[in-house]
């Protein structure tokens, strides 16, 4: 577990270049867009990165309920 989690460290960090030129590249196309007047790419971004801030907590939140009715599940097998 340690080796694999020093590869993805070790992979991030070298790539750590690519990664952040994505950010500079999509400011710019909607700096362009918002400047000529479209914003609709300016919205539909601003959607997309609010969708990908609320997926990973709506998983975890599933995941917690799920646990949850699993363990009451649990302690009321155990009571009796």
């Amino acid at each position: 577990m340690k080796k694999f989690l020093l590869f993805v460290i070790s992979f991030l960090f070298f790539n750590l270049n690519d990664i952040m030129a994505q950010c500079a590249m999509c400011r710019a196309t909607v700096e362009n867009n918002v400047n000529n007047g479209e914003i609709g790419i300016a919205s539909s971004l601003n959607f997309g990165i609010l969708y990908l801030f609320a997926a990973p907590y709506l998983v975890a939140m599933v995941i917690g309920i799920l646990w949850y009715k699993n363990s009451k599940k649990q302690n009321k097998k155990n009571q009796y």
